[in-house]
């Protein structure tokens, strides 16, 4: 069973600050860094470290192409990315010293000039029993999707960033939404329905430090998080998906799914840096070993 990430590739400007800057406040950095990210690109190293068959399907700047060994080192297949001639998306982290809380500011660049042909040579080799996934920083989002769900293919929606028009428009085609729980109210005042009346297969909001919810045709539950101290938050949402959705992909039942993507998230905000954090499958099975 493989998965068609359809995801954004970023360089990320890392900047850990005293405090997260105010409004008019200028501030010294205390530590800056350059490393890959992108929710896509994190998603697809978090997949492929969880043991899944990941289609990266992306754009990137040229000039930059050696930062894409750290996916092609993690397992992810890189054959449908385009390398062009302009700059790479790239985001500007501002990461709190002291809480690991961050702000994002995001450039698509690159991200916005995925071609459909990109996506007719991924999907044609696609298979009914394989997932596609897709975020919201890349153009085509909604091409892709529909196109996947037309071939058979099983749908997973991580609608951030939110847009509320799209996400909504997307849902009829979605097997699998995952949101934070700011977008899923967000979406719920959208579409002026309760949380219970989106009508989807699967639902996963994610509550940060307070665990998940799940909303489904496996039941309602809450998944609770591990305790750890945290570093930088960067990427914890992407990991925990990654590892939530490879796992489901091998079988498990969403509850098991969801604590594996509990526990890579809870490894991975104990690191620096976003995709270079993300923790391997042993670590993860040896950390909810040593914790459950």
């Amino acid at each position: 069973m493989a998965i068609f990430n359809l995801g954004s590739i970023n360089l990320d400007y890392f900047y850990r600050l005293p405090h997260l800057v105010s409004a008019g406040e200028t501030l010294a950095a205390v530590g800056y860094d350059i490393f890959l990210g992108g929710k896509g690109a994190n998603q697809s190293v978090a997949l492929a470290k969880a043991g899944a068959d990941v289609f990266h399907i992306g754009a990137f700047g040229k000039r930059d192409e050696h930062y894409l060994r750290e996916m092609r080192e993690a397992g992810v297949n890189l054959n449908n990315i385009a390398l062009l001639e302009t700059e790479s998306g790239h985001a500007v982290v501002m990461v709190d010293n002291e809480t690991g809380e961050n702000q994002i500011v995001l450039s698509g660049s690159a991200n916005n000039k995925i071609s459909k042909k990109q996506i007719e040579s991924a999907l044609s080799n696609a298979k009914t029993t394989d997932w596609a996934l897709a975020q919201n920083e890349t153009s085509l989002v909604h091409e892709f999707l529909v196109s996947a769900k037309e071939k058979g293919l099983k749908i997973c929606y991580s609608a951030a960033p939110f847009v509320a028009k799209q996400t909504a428009s997307l849902l009829p085609f979605t097997d699998l939404l995952v949101v934070n729980e700011g977008e899923a109210n967000a979406l719920i005042k959208f579409i002026n329905k309760d949380v219970l009346e989106l009508g989807l297969p699967h639902l996963v909001i994610t509550l940060g430090s307070k665990g998940a919810r799940y909303i489904g045709e496996e039941g309602d539950f809450f998944v609770s998080p591990f305790e750890v101290s945290p570093v930088d938050t960067t990427g914890a949402g992407d990991t925990f998906l990654g590892y939530l959705l490879a796992s489901l992909s091998k079988g498990m039942f969403m509850e098991q799914a969801m604590s594996y993507g509990s526990a890579a998230a809870s490894l991975q905000i104990t690191k620096q840096g976003a995709l270079a954090a993300i923790p391997s499958l042993q670590e993860v099975e040896t950390f909810i070993g040593e914790n459950s």
